[in-house]
């Protein structure tokens, strides 16, 4: 699971770096729509780095569950890449289709996350 772990460290170090563009190069560059709807995009892409090393952490101790946190760490990185990444190019090109593809984004967190659920009931 160390590609989670990779994923979730470099998720996160690109949440921080956008979150910290954002307030300060674009804060004159984009309509408070925008920057919003870019916040948005850094703020679910930490939340997810950090759910992925929580799946990284459990996967290591439960080894009953292994297939679920597979599907839970690629769903949390798929959700992160179309959801935070379709929110980062709406709020830059305001091409309006971009928002109807970040339901998918949507969509692949809860799977990550029902996957979580799942699991939880595998424990020994």
């Amino acid at each position: 699971m160390r590609i989670f772990i990779a994923a979730a460290a470099l998720f996160g170090g690109l949440s921080v770096a956008g979150g910290a563009f954002a307030s300060h190069a674009l804060k004159n560059q984009l309509s408070d729509r925008a920057l919003e709807i870019f916040e948005t995009g850094a703020r679910y892409q930490m939340y997810h780095a950090l759910a992925l090393l929580l799946v990284a952490l459990l996967s290591s101790t439960a080894q009953e569950s292994q297939t679920l946190f597979a599907v839970a760490g690629w769903a949390f990185i798929a959700g992160t890449i179309v959801f935070s990444g379709s929110l980062y190019a709406l709020s830059l090109t305001d091409i309006k289709w971009l928002g109807a593809i970040t339901p998918m984004g949507g969509v692949a967190f809860l799977i990550g996350w029902g996957c979580l659920a799942v699991a939880a009931f595998n424990f020994k």
